[in-house]
């Protein structure tokens, strides 16, 4: 019973990681579609492919591949399938939500841009605590973070977090400047959707880890809403 238990553990935390980050490349589709200003480290990737014109998955795949050494280097735990699966396919699973969306709403009114965003911030913090939760490995970005807070004691997570999110944007707009892009094309970079991804989400992660994300990873959740329902129905016990 002890093995099946296990083997449906190891399962959830595969589907969790998988699910996670399908969904959290899924999301940058939604903040761009907003064009309030995308998540940091999507700033800096758009700042760099201003610079280095070339391919944005290809682009992705080359600077995860930079950041997964330092990980490889100060604290392996961090890479995992999770690591893997980030590494080669998010930045083209960003590629395909975003022309899909942008192919769905061909001008998208204000309504839909702020329901766009706020939509994307919810999926973002939620699918990003879910594959860390799932402890499979994490995104060489997200791993820097980690690192730095509980290996290197840095400060608690959802501080560094705001750190490396201001260094992803300083070097963004920089890598934008330095290429000879206009400054009217920072707002393409970073905004106040920027900002607030910048300033909240290491919260926001937090939060849905303890509230979603490890309740369901333990079995917790449903567990807790079972009881909840009888409590209120006592007659359908």
């Amino acid at each position: 019973m002890s093995n099946i238990s296990d083997k449906n553990h190891f399962y959830k935390r595969i589907c969790m990681t998988i699910g996670g980050i399908f969904l959290c490349g899924v999301s940058v589709g939604f903040l761009k579609l907003a064009v309030f200003g995308v998540d940091p480290f999507q700033s800096l990737m758009t700042g760099l492919n201003t610079m280095i014109p070339i391919p944005y998955g290809t682009l992705h795949i080359a600077v995860s591949i930079c950041l997964l050494l330092f990980a490889f280097i100060f604290d392996r735990h961090y890479i995992g399938l999770g690591t893997i699966i980030n590494l080669f396919l998010l930045g083209y699973i960003v590629d395909l939500s975003t022309t899909a969306l942008q192919q769905i709403f061909i001008m998208p009114s204000l309504g839909i841009r702020i329901a766009s965003f706020v939509f994307g911030i919810f999926l973002m913090c939620l699918s990003s605590s879910f594959y860390f939760t799932a402890d499979m490995g994490v995104s060489p970005y997200d791993s820097v973070a980690l690192i730095l807070a509980n290996k290197m004691r840095v400060g608690p997570f959802k501080y560094v977090r705001v750190c490396t999110d201001l260094i992803c944007v300083t070097v963004g707009c920089g890598a934008h400047l330095l290429s000879g892009g206009p400054v009217s094309g920072i707002s393409g970079i970073a905004g106040i959707g920027t900002i607030i991804t910048a300033f909240f989400m290491g919260s926001l992660i937090d939060f849905f880890n303890r509230t979603i994300a490890q309740p369901f990873l333990e079995g917790r959740m449903f567990a807790h809403h079972y009881t909840v329902w009888h409590i209120i129905h006592p007659r359908s016990l």
